[in-house]
């Protein structure tokens, strides 16, 4: 019979970790006698983040006596004793290979169930000092799991465990872990993985996503071109006091690859600075494989901005990225959902291109376009917008001029988009809404379109700035803006970061591009650092890498994993 062989609780700490501090629950130690296991973790346990352990879903950690004989082994280590692992319960037994997510088991007065391998964070490498142990975890099938409690009581170690139930599909937590996390899947088994109640909904959701792309993708289908391409200057027209618009051609005459409504441009400006600056431009206009447009407001101190709107002349050529972004329209095809359009300033770009795909599409759906700018001098895009909102059955136009003595005519008014302009709308809260503008102004407008009953999820935002970092833990995160590192300078290949408008020679002192990242205050996202989660991948928009760990799984072409990379050449990165 399996058996607990020892009951580890622990509170949230803060521990200092390579010149920072996390916040975290993995420092268990084992405790004597009964301790009762509630709905949320064990009486005296907790966890300190609780994104990616605790709830719920995660309220108890199992891991494995095997498995610490074998890692005994594997690491030559003597010092690992029982909760080292950030487990609550060490277990004779319930091996990885065997246990299904599903299972049910009785441990003394109380019942589980088990519900997802353990989540592969840099923590548990923090707490045995050995920063490879998340990839190690997946890579030898040993990741532990979590149980959900199905009915409260007391356990202490020596209890005996009982299955009581066996989970649909029997796919044990090792099959399920590297599902996700390994290369080669077979697409029966993501399809029953998500059919699995009792699986967390997190990892439902990424098996899903996982399957949509393998169902869903294209082979062959052209997705753009490699690094950088010149491109023509065709025309440049003004479109307001502060926008012009830039339209770009083969210089061959060769087709250029259809983007996606909504999508952008990144320009490499050479002229504008040394290292050449490089920016992101969102398309403006129709889906053309012939000629692309990009609009452009001037900054009162943007450097590239300027040399754009002052340089740059018809006949120039500037060095271009395929057009890329996840802020996009779906094909409209027979979709009857209503979409909202609302946008500030030249944040306007992304959803004209929208709006010109549905006008060529001559969609049903209801559309809705809102819009607020400083008066009609600085409205780029009116009239078009306008014509093409006429030429749809079901549109709504509102545009809101916020200067106190702005000259209005309809559909404009004077005033600012809030909670009660928007309340006033009655917008159908079905609708999908695509938002653009200054990041003050998106997250009024979301928690705006919330707090009016909008499905939260079925809005959608672009950010040209730097990502929402994701750094699981850390109680001290910078918000400097993004700068040089100290120290003296590197004399390696280039690294930009595009969203952060920052080129920084390599230098060895670094390990790999997370940490030069995090020299220069650039926001990131990680949290396994070993290149097992993937929520460090970047896309590679020029030059190369290569690997200081191999990761267990390559990441998706034209990106890169940014905690176990350096750069091979220059490189240009989406970050």
């Amino acid at each position: 019979m399996a058996r607990l062989l020892s009951l580890n609780v622990g509170l949230p700490q803060d521990i200092a970790w390579q010149g920072r501090t996390v916040h975290t629950g993995i420092f268990k130690y084992p405790v004597d006698g009964p301790r009762m296991v509630r709905t949320l973790n064990v009486d005296g346990d907790g966890q300190g983040d609780l994104g990616g352990h605790g709830g719920e879903i995660r309220a108890v950690l199992v891991y494995q006596r095997e498995s610490y004989e074998f890692w005994r082994r594997h690491l030559g280590r003597d010092d690992l004793d029982y909760g080292r692992f950030g487990e609550n319960f060490t277990v004779d037994g319930l091996s990885d290979d065997e246990v299904h997510i599903g299972d049910r088991y009785r441990i003394g007065e109380a019942e589980f169930e088990v519900t997802q391998p353990r989540v592969t964070c840099f923590r548990v490498g923090m707490r045995l000092g050995e920063p490879r142990m998340p990839a190690l975890l997946v890579a030898h099938h040993r990741p532990g799991f979590y149980l959900r409690v199905i009915t409260e009581g007391r356990v202490r170690a020596g209890d005996g465990i009982v299955r009581t139930r066996i989970g649909p599909h029997r796919m044990s937590v090792a099959a399920i872990d590297a599902l996700l996390y390994l290369p080669d899947r077979d697409l029966d088994r993501l399809r029953a993985a998500v059919e699995i109640p009792a699986l967390s909904p997190g990892w439902r959701k990424s098996f899903r996503d996982l399957l949509d792309a393998a169902e869903h993708k294209a082979p062959g289908t052209p997705v753009g071109w490699a690094g950088f391409r010149p491109l023509r200057v065709s025309r440049i027209v003004p479109e307001s006091a502060t926008v012009v618009s830039i339209h770009l051609a083969a210089p061959d005459g060769i087709p250029l690859p259809r983007p996606k409504p909504g999508q952008y441009l990144t320009l490499r400006v050479t002229g504008a600075g040394d290292p050449p600056p490089v920016r992101n431009y969102s398309l403006s206009d129709a889906l053309s494989d012939n000629e692309y447009r990009i609009s452009v407001k001037r900054e009162t101190h943007g450097v590239v901005s300027t040399y754009l709107h002052t340089r740059l002349g018809a006949g120039d050529t500037v060095d271009v990225a395929a057009p890329r972004g996840d802020f996009v329209l779906p094909e409209d095809g027979d979709d009857t959902t209503p979409v909202v359009l609302l946008s500030a300033g030249v944040g306007v770009t992304p959803v004209l291109g929208m709006l010109h795909a549905l006008a060529s599409a001559r969609s049903k759906r209801e559309v809705w376009w809102l819009h607020t700018a400083r008066s009609a001098a600085d409205h780029a895009f009116a009239a078009e917008a306008h014509q093409l909102l006429a030429g749809l059955d079901r549109s709504h136009e509102h545009v809101y001029y916020t200067a106190p003595t702005a000259d209005v005519d309809p559909p404009a008014v004077r005033g600012r988009l809030s909670r009660e302009t928007l309340a006033a709308l009655d917008l159908p809260a079905t609708a999908t809404t695509y938002l653009c503008g200054p990041s003050t102004f998106m997250d009024a407008m979301r928690a705006a379109l919330i707090d009016i009953g909008m499905d939260a999820d079925r809005i959608r935002t672009e950010l040209f700035g730097a990502l929402p970092a994701v750094n699981p833990g850390l109680t001290d995160a910078t918000h400097a803006p993004p700068h040089q590192p100290e120290g003296p300078a590197g004399t390696g290949p280039r690294v930009t970061f595009t969203r952060s408008g920052l080129t920084v020679p390599w230098s060895d002192h670094y390990a790999t591009v997370l940490d030069l990242a995090e020299a220069c205050d650039v926001p990131t996202r990680w949290s396994c650092r070993t290149g097992v989660c993937h929520t460090c991948q970047t896309q590679i928009l020029s030059g190369s890498v290569r690997y200081r760990t191999e990761p267990l799984e390559p990441p998706a072409e034209s990106t890169t994993l940014i905690c176990c990379s350096q750069p091979e050449t220059d490189v240009v990165l989406d970050l």
